[in-house]
């Protein structure tokens, strides 16, 4: 795909996409600094930092590039605005997935905006780094980075001097990563992007204030949880490892999730409905709320939980789908941090974050139009094998759930 890029096939859709986005950037020198910037990210440029990015380019130095990213006066969230409407029309399907997650970057010092020792999962183990939380868009055409925010740690917010040497808003408080999570997914339920369904880990999943903005919205969700989540109704609590260790063998379904670097991703799957909450509900409800496991075959002792809420008679294998699209986000990090320099940057200030993060979202989503244009022109396609379900599933039957904990029969239609 970049190939493509550098021999110029794809030069006409990248001006379309500049002139679509040029009315964010009021001067003609900062409008072409940005065409510059966004093609030395999706160009063959080692490290794609200023100086790297200002040689491609032909520049002589690097600092109208940086002076794009700290002083240039435009504004990093309507150009976000602009990358979800591009994606909405390149990659929206009525059935679109909105996944949250969050990426570290690396960092020396203790200069740049946020950076602290903090747990990264990108890492996997405390370094010295700065945490963004980032939504994505996933669907059956592509899936791009549409949002993102800088989380910034109770030690920085607590310290007004550091804010303010790397200009932080003074109107920034302090947020937790679930609170980020709960802006990306308002901002982009207002958005023109089309969402039917919500993923994220269990950091996100854990949260009943963000399982309640869904509800609210009637989007359907797919979250992560861990095993000391707890279900309450009017029969009683119980802790969601202990409902799933109840569940009977004709539960557990072998399915694939999706496919992977390997072929298909495939888990034993158990999945029940809830009550009703006959309080907050309508009658009919439009709704129902599952218990949904995903159980190791070769590790059966591994078991991830999730909470679902899903329109009624959406069967396991859909939120099974869902859950598994959770991995579409990880690939949007890979990409974006191969091929379009998400994470090497050298900028330090908080605007400079958003500025270069957001212009190299935009060069992402260009990628992920590309590609899935080349597929609908039959130049990338490929027929995913089918995946035998279990055999032992039974057409129509289903596990239902009438109070946490005890069993019910299984009912067959």
């Amino acid at each position: 795909m970049m190939t493509d890029f550098v021999r110029g096939r794809w030069s006409a859709e990248l001006e379309d996409l500049f002139l679509r986005v040029s009315g964010r950037f009021g001067r003609v020198e900062v409008r072409r600094r940005m065409r510059d910037y966004v093609r030395g990210l999706l160009g063959p440029v080692s490290r794609k930092n200023s100086w790297q990015l200002a040689e491609y380019a032909g520049h002589n130095g690097p600092y109208g590039l940086q002076h794009l990213l700290s002083w240039s006066r435009w504004n990093p969230d309507e150009l976000r605005d602009d990358v979800q409407s591009y994606v909405a029309e390149k990659l929206g399907t009525p059935d679109g997935i909105l996944i949250v997650d969050d990426t570290g970057f690396v960092k020396k010092g203790t200069v740049s905006a946020g950076v602290q020792r903090q747990y990264s999962g990108t890492a996997g183990r405390t370094e010295n780094c700065q945490i963004g939380v980032f939504a994505a868009y996933a669907s059956s055409r592509g899936r791009a980075l549409v949002d993102r925010e800088l989380y910034l740690p109770k030690s920085w917010m607590n310290d007004g001097d550091r804010c303010r040497a790397a200009r932080i808003p003074a109107e920034r408080g302090f947020a937790t990563k679930g609170e980020l999570a709960h802006t990306l997914v308002l901002r982009a339920l207002a958005s023109s992007l089309p969402i039917a369904w919500v993923t994220a880990d269990c950091l996100y999943g854990q949260e009943w204030r963000f399982r309640h903005l869904l509800e609210q919205a009637q989007v359907g969700y797919v979250l992560a949880v861990p095993k000391s989540q707890q279900l309450k109704s009017l029969a009683g609590t119980w802790r969601i490892d202990q409902v799933v260790a109840d569940a009977p063998d004709d539960a557990w379904q072998t399915l694939s999730c999706g496919d992977g670097a390997k072929g298909p991703r495939v888990y034993d799957w158990a999945g029940a409905k809830l009550p009703a909450n006959l309080v907050f509900d309508p009658d009919p409800p439009t709704h129902e709320r599952w218990v949904l496991a995903r159980r190791s075959l070769r590790r059966p002792d591994e078991i991830a939980y999730y909470l679902a809420y899903a329109p009624v008679g959406t069967a396991v294998e859909r939120l099974v789908g869902v859950a598994g699209s959770r991995w579409a986000i990880e690939e949007c990090f890979q990409a974006a941090k191969g091929q379009c320099g998400l994470g090497q940057y050298e900028v330090r200030r908080y605007p400079g974050w958003y500025r270069h993060i957001t212009l190299a979202m935009l060069a992402h989503a260009f990628l992920a139009a590309m590609s899935a244009a080349a597929v609908k022109r039959g130049a990338a396609e490929t027929t995913r094998p089918a995946w035998p379900r279990s055999p032992w599933r039974r057409s129509g039957v289903c596990w239902l759930l009438s109070a946490p904990g005890r069993r019910t029969a299984v009912s067959a239609h």
